[in-house]
This record gives C-alpha cells, structure tokens and sequence, in this order.
C-alpha cells in the first residue's frame, strides 16, 4: 500500500501545488513561513533550522517526480531504498525572522551513478538568505550504495535541462 496515494488522493491541484510546491523552468520552489519554535532567543532562524528547510524542498522535489520516501522502504528488504545526504555545503547569507515568507528552491546540478547533486537556495523576496550545494545518494538497508535507477536520472536530467543558467546555481563570489 503506498501512504502517499491514500491522503494525496483527497487534494485538490492547487492544494498539492501549496503543500509541495511546483516546479518551473528547471527550478522546484517551496514556500515555508518561519514560526516561532524555528528562532533563537534572538528572533531570527536557528542555523540548523535551515537544514530542516532545505530538507522540505529536496523531499517534495522528489515527491514531484515520482519518489516517495515510504514507498522506497515499503519495498521488499533486497529492494528497500534510503536517501542520505553525503556532502553538503551552506552559506549563510542573510538571516530570517518570524513571520518571514521564505521560498526554498531547488535544482539539479548534476547526476552521476548513485549520487544527485542539487543547489539549493533560501530567499525571501529577492533576497538569498542561503546557498547550499547537496550531494545526494542513495543506499540499500545494509548501507551500500546502489546506482540511481534510470528513470529517476532521466528525469533528473530532464529537469536540469531545464534549469536557466542564473535560476537556482550558488555564485562563486561571498558577499
């Protein structure tokens, strides 16, 4: 039984548009408010709260194309599939404050046999509050890693193709 179909199911188009987001032009973007338990004691977001934001919009980038991390498990134990992130790297721009309306967005930089890169970006408005670059993989039950399956890079790669060159790509100069 696959968990997703049973509540997505019951959604409308724009109701799954505002709990996963959409994808255009290359880019996923999510939006996320920052509430109260997401601050420090000095109101703006706690530095590992980040994570948990670029965590949401890697998950339902997935979910987009097609991968559902229940359904992964839910496959027989040769079969069972986990991501893990394998390398990541964050700069952390600007800070964001309660209330904030922030946009995570998400592309493909580049696809290799077991492992998806992604750039990522925090920003509200126009301003980027974060950039990070995640290296991405996928292993079996005992930990070893196991190749990208071939529509998911197909669909990877198409989805990069799509990317405009300024869309989502982390600069190489620090401001």
């Amino acid at each position: 039984m696959a968990h997703h179909d049973e509540s997505a199911g019951k959604l409308s188009d724009a109701e799954k548009g505002v709990l996963v987001g959409s994808i255009e032009n290359g880019v996923h973007r999510l939006q996320a408010r920052v509430y109260y338990a997401d601050t420090d004691f000095s109101g703006v977001v706690y530095h590992a709260r980040y994570l948990e934001f670029l965590e949401r919009g890697r998950s339902d980038f997935l979910r987009l194309h097609g991968i559902h991390h229940t359904e992964l498990l839910d496959r027989p134990d040769d079969e069972a599939l986990v991501w893990i992130v394998r390398r990541m790297e964050i700069d952390f721009r600007a800070p964001a404050k309660i209330d904030d309306i922030l946009t995570v967005q998400t592309s493909v930089f580049g696809v290799s046999g077991a492992r998806v890169t992604m750039e990522q970006r925090i920003v509200r408005g126009r301003d980027v509050l974060i950039e990070a670059k995640v290296h991405a993989a996928i292993i079996d039950r005992s930990g070893r890693p196991r190749r990208l399956p071939a529509d998911w890079r197909a669909s990877f790669e198409e989805t990069a193709g799509q990317t405009s060159s300024d869309a989502c790509h982390i600069s190489d100069t620090k401001s």
